[in-house]
């Protein structure tokens, strides 16, 4: 999870795995897995796609079995 700075959490409001939330977002609902979400209140603007995985660690080719690997390393984190 990456979060922006001056973010608002609300009490109670889960936030899923690998999920961004933009800066000065006030967060008063549950936010589903692999999302970016901004805004006050925030919302879920788009899925965080295949292609948006690829670009993040463009400098880098991974198979099946190495990216799964990162992802149980993320997830831990």
């Amino acid at each position: 999870m990456w979060l922006g700075g001056n973010t608002v959490i609300c009490p109670g409001v889960h936030i899923g795995s690998n999920v961004v939330i933009g800066a000065g977002s006030v967060v008063t609902r549950d936010i589903p897995d692999w999302v970016i979400a901004v805004g006050n209140p925030c919302r879920v603007v788009r899925e965080i796609t295949e292609e948006d995985r690829k670009f993040y660690f463009r400098d880098r080719v991974f198979d099946r079995e190495a990216w799964e690997d990162v992802q149980r390393k993320l997830v831990r984190s």
